[in-house]
């Protein structure tokens, strides 16, 4: 019988924290272009998954070395985010659901049904008698250096203090001299590079196929609302809560139980914190 100070329970704590890495940058992506644009990208979880297809297809078809090939595919994804951009935000809003559904008919008929995967079998390593996914440390890394960039870059930068302050005020910006539609370009951009590294960081997890988004995309979406949708820190907590709450729940459970009980927790949350975890009482 597992006790709570049990090894095994250690273990899905620390797994938890991989995973709230990894959905921390996924929810990362959606808080910042709905911060700055205010548009929420239905079709999120879909660039993912052309970004995964990539992936395959250049490290597989191609033999790009792995780096090679992520640079390109972030780029790549990061270019799809400016194309998203550039009509009303309720336009983008109706643009994106429709994208969603164009891209995964799209995957069905180019590359059909079949489950992909680049072939990479990461060693497991073992600590103090936990086991730890090493493709999942190091998703936990990448993510974790991916938005201490971030930071540095919204913090450090001109145009990252920009950002951050038509996410405050979008409608005073334009009258001290700051070309919001180049922010907005600029933050689709960043938006669609950091979907692009979360497909590099999955890729090395889940195998590709069309419908790959429906396995992170809705609870992308649930941690974004429950961090407070455009709130970056709210966001990262609800991640690692929701990560925490699978994980466990998957010990003791089915992993598919772990997902029910991460939604029960939304649901009650959201009742008790409509606006998000970190957002201000009135």
């Amino acid at each position: 019988m597992l006790g709570i100070f049990d090894i095994y329970f250690f273990e899905a704590l620390l797994n938890g924290v991989l995973l709230g890495g990894v959905f921390a940058l996924l929810a990362l992506g959606l808080n910042l272009v709905f911060g700055v644009i205010d548009v929420v990208w239905i079709c999120y979880a879909e660039l993912i998954m052309l970004g995964m297809y990539g992936m395959y297809f250049l490290y597989v078809a191609y033999h790009l070395p792995f780096l090679l090939a992520a640079l390109v595919c972030i780029a790549g994804v990061g270019v799809l985010g400016v194309v998203l951009h550039g009509t009303p935000p309720i336009n983008q809003l109706l643009a994106t659901g429709g994208v969603l559904f164009f891209l995964q008919s799209a995957a069905t008929v180019m590359f059909g049904i079949d489950f992909r995967n680049l072939g990479i079998r990461l060693p497991v390593l073992e600590v103090s008698g936990m086991y730890i996914s090493y493709a999942r440390l190091l998703a936990f890394a990448a993510a974790l250096a991916g938005m201490v960039a971030l930071y540095l870059f919204l913090a450090r930068s001109y145009t990252g203090a920009a950002i951050r302050a038509i996410a405050q005020d979008r409608q005073i910006m334009p009258l001290m001299g700051v070309d919001t539609r180049r922010i907005y370009v600029i933050t689709s951009l960043i938006g669609g590079a950091l979907a692009g590294l979360a497909a590099c960081l999955l890729v090395l997890q889940y195998d590709v196929q069309p419908f790959v988004g429906l396995t992170f995309g809705p609870i992308t979406f649930l941690i974004c609302v429950l961090g407070g949708l455009g709130n970056m820190l709210g966001g990262f907590v609800a991640a690692f809560l929701f990560a925490e709450i699978i994980s466990v729940s998957g010990l003791y459970l089915d992993l598919e139980w772990g997902y029910v009980f991460a939604f029960a927790v939304f649901i009650v949350l959201m009742f008790a914190r409509p606006q998000g975890l970190l957002a201000r009482r009135s």
